[in-house]
């Protein structure tokens, strides 16, 4: 490879792009050594670095917990779109965790 260097122009989301510098900072880096180990990843290892997934939606995130813990298993109720309901009454931190996660 040749030691030239290329300007690269994209548009990102402003806030992504100041977080994720700042974050890069703390780590001795700048965004344009950043994008270039990137690219150099991608190059190395012939692939994205990472494997892009879709995030789990909060029911599966319940759902998932809820069968990979050992308490005891408790009644459920659906809403008319198949969203689970937890009783705030009967099971608060179940409740406060489905909603604070």
């Amino acid at each position: 490879m040749v030691n030239e260097k290329s300007t690269l122009t994209i548009d990102i989301n402003t806030d992504v792009k100041e977080v994720a510098a700042d974050f890069l900072e703390r780590m001795g880096l700048d965004v344009a050594t950043a994008v270039e180990l990137f690219f150099r990843q991608i190059i190395t290892e012939r692939r994205l670095p990472f494997q892009p997934m879709v995030a789990k939606t909060l029911d599966e995130q319940l759902e998932e917990a809820f069968w990979n813990c050992d308490s005891e298993m408790i009644e459920v109720d659906f809403d008319e779109d198949d969203n689970i309901l937890i009783d705030k009454d009967k099971h608060p931190s179940l409740y406060d965790w489905a909603v604070n996660g």
